[in-house]
């Protein structure tokens, strides 16, 4: 076959696959929010839950989404990026670090309902936290380390072995080449994955109804529990309780996921801009 036409067929299934994938996921957002956008309003973001979500809004959801998003970040992130820096810059390629990529593979392949069973086991029971946000942050910052540890390892490797020789050529040591020039520079990569991460936290359903609890009211410590705008969703619309609100809450959550995307992806463009 002539490769000037293998490469022709070969780009028009490549483009066909980026218009059909297109398609189907604006087809969603639009349905989505055609049906939900016309129910949100400032009552039904300020309101208390009603009568199980048949009326009222939607206040506590969505206070508690973001406790357990920004806790359960809080707890994964630290842990990540220095479980890569570790991976990375402090230790050779041996049979440890074989055994943990290995594990870090395996964790980001669990369904999240085994997490949720592990969180439930582990600290609802055993360490006696109860459903509450922090069961639930702890969870979550559990499903999310895979995701940060693998794309920030990934992002380190990217930075070119050569800056590191010659900040030990000029007299730097490995703490100061990694916080002044690996960081820095890998800082995109890793914010990708912190934002990949939140996403999944924010969306996030079987792992929280076993660890955070369904609570409809307003969570007022890290003790208490909440239900997140992705659990109310699933109980609107698995339950029958009302679709209407169902559309609503899930309009709410995508716009959510899309201005922490947004917000995240400007302040990495600061700081880019600022320091390198």
């Amino acid at each position: 076959m002539n490769p000037k036409l293998t490469q022709k067929i070969a780009k028009s299934l490549l483009c066909g696959a980026v218009l059909l994938t297109s398609v189907v996921l604006f087809f969603i957002i639009f349905y989505i929010l055609y049906h939900g956008l016309s129910n949100v309003n400032w009552n039904f973001l300020t309101g208390n839950v009603e009568d199980l979500g048949k009326k009222g809004g939607i206040f506590p959801t969505i206070v508690s989404t973001i406790y357990l998003t920004a806790l359960s970040v809080l707890i994964a992130a630290p842990l990540g990026i220095g479980t890569a820096l570790y991976l990375t810059c402090y230790t050779e390629e041996n049979l440890f670090t074989k055994i943990v990529r290995f594990g870090t593979d395996c964790l980001a392949a669990i369904p999240s309902i085994i997490f949720g069973l592990f969180g439930f086991m582990l600290f609802v029971i055993y360490l006696r936290l109860s459903w509450s946000i922090l069961s639930g942050a702890l969870t979550l910052a559990s499903m999310m380390l895979p995701t940060i540890i693998r794309t920030t390892e990934e992002a380190i490797r990217a930075v070119p072995s050569s800056y590191m020789d010659v900040n030990y050529a000029l007299g730097g040591t490995k703490l100061q080449g990694i916080v002044k020039i690996i960081l820095p520079k890998a800082l995109p990569g890793i914010l990708t994955g912190v934002i990949l991460s939140m996403g999944r936290a924010v969306s996030e359903t079987a792992a929280l109804i076993f660890t955070a609890g369904m609570s409809l009211r307003v969570p007022v410590s890290m003790f208490a529990s909440g239900r997140s705008m992705a659990v109310h969703f699933y109980s609107l619309a698995r339950e029958g309780i009302s679709l209407t609100n169902a559309f609503a809450t899930a309009s709410v959550l995508m716009i959510t996921v899309l201005i922490i995307n947004i917000v995240s992806y400007l302040i990495m463009h600061l700081f880019l801009r600022k320091y390198i």
